[in-house]
């Protein structure tokens, strides 16, 4: 499977027998339906997150992309939690892309998620 951001194969990542797919250039994360909330409630799960967030945010910023699996456009979201958060979710396979830092940042919710919520651009 090749990362729906920059192209670049991706790699299989365990973590406590949950397996993602991870772009071995821009570290983004694939999870496949329901692998984002199961690996969430884990303890230390963000270790898989090994990415530049700084990286990250600049591949945020692409536009519209196409699923590694089903290769259906994917859908623009927003964490309901965290707003600054914004990720792209596929219709058909309800597959989840987060760019490098975003697993991270959903996992660690804290008074300085609360200032990035309130400066956060709007989402086009």
């Amino acid at each position: 499977m090749n990362c729906p951001k920059c192209n670049a194969i991706m790699e299989k990542v365990t973590y406590q027998e949950i397996t993602v797919d991870r772009c071995t250039d821009c570290k983004g994360i694939w999870f496949d339906m329901l692998e984002r909330e199961a690996l969430e409630k884990l303890k230390g799960s963000e270790i898989i997150d090994n990415g530049d967030a700084k990286v990250g945010k600049k591949f945020n910023e692409m536009g519209k992309i196409a699923c590694p699996k089903c290769h259906v456009g994917m859908l623009r979201m927003v964490d309901n939690r965290q707003p600054h958060i914004w990720f792209e979710g596929c219709p058909t396979c309800y597959g989840v892309f987060l760019d490098a830092g975003e697993f991270r940042d959903l996992k660690s919710n804290n008074l300085l998620d609360f200032f990035k919520d309130l400066f956060a651009p709007e989402r086009q």
